[in-house]
C-alpha cells in the first residue's frame, strides 16, 4: 500500500515542506488581519496558491490507507483461520492481542520517532500539544488491538519513516544547490 501511494506521500510531504518556510509570511498576514478573518482567509488562500501549497496534503495518504487498515481489522477479527494460529516468536495468535505488550509499545516509539521527522506547519499550540500526545494515545488504543493489525501498522510506520529520511535527504540536496545558486548569482551580479 506504502508502494503504491509513495507519489502521493512524496508531493504530501513537499507541501508539508512548502507551508513549513511560509510559516512566517503565513504570521505576518495572521497579526496583520487578526481582526477581519475573511480577509486573512483570502489572503492566505493567495498565499497558497502563490507558492502551490495545500494545507491538507498531508491527510490524503492517511486517509488512503483507512479502509485497508478496517478491513483488515475485520478480517483479523471475524477469520477463523487465524485464530490460534502461529506466527513468529511469541505471538501464537495474529487476531488476539500481543500477550507482552511489545509490539503496541515499539509502534508507539516509531511514531513518536516519526512525529519528530515530520515539519510541523502552522499549527496553533493546543493543537501542537494534542499531536504531541498522539503517539500515546494510538499506543493505548493498540494494546487491546490484534498483533496482525499491530503488525502492520509497524511495518507501515517503518516503511513511512524510511521515505520520511529519504524524503529530507532529497529536500537538503535541493536546498543545498538553491543555495549554491544563489550564492552564484549574487557572485555574478557583484562581478
Amino acid at each position: 500500500i506504502q508502494i503504491l501511494i509513495f507519489p502521493l506521500s512524496m508531493k504530501s510531504y513537499r507541501a508539508m515542506a512548502v507551508m513549513k518556510k511560509l510559516q512566517p509570511e503565513m504570521q505576518a498576514l495572521q497579526q496583520k488581519y487578526k481582526d477581519d478573518p475573511k480577509r486573512m482567509n483570502v489572503e492566505l488562500m493567495e498565499l497558497y496558491k502563490k507558492y502551490g501549497a495545500n494545507p491538507l496534503s498531508g491527510c490524503w495518504p492517511m486517509l488512503l490507507q483507512l479502509p485497508v487498515f478496517f478491513a483488515l481489522y475485520t478480517a483479523l477479527r471475524n477469520s477463523w483461520n487465524l485464530h490460534g494460529a502461529h506466527f513468529a516468536l511469541w505471538i501464537k495468535d495474529l487476531s488476539a492481542k500481543d500477550p507482552y505488550y511489545v509490539l503496541p509499545i515499539f509502534m508507539g516509539s516509531l511514531m513518536f520517532l516519526q512525529q519528530h521527522l515530520n515539519p510541523q506547519t502552522g499549527i496553533d499550540p493546543i493543537q501542537a500539544k494534542i499531536m504531541k500526545w498522539m503517539p500515546v494515545l494510538f499506543t493505548f488504543m493498540f494494546l487491546s488491538f490484534p498483533s496482525g493489525l499491530v503488525i502492520y501498522w509497524i511495518i507501515n510506520s517503518l516503511f513511512s519513516l524510511g521515505q520520511t529520511i529519504y524524503l529530507k535527504k532529497e529536500e537538503n540536496k535541493i536546498e543545498e544547490v538553491t543555495d549554491r545558486l544563489a550564492s552564484l548569482k549574487v557572485i555574478y551580479f557583484i562581478s
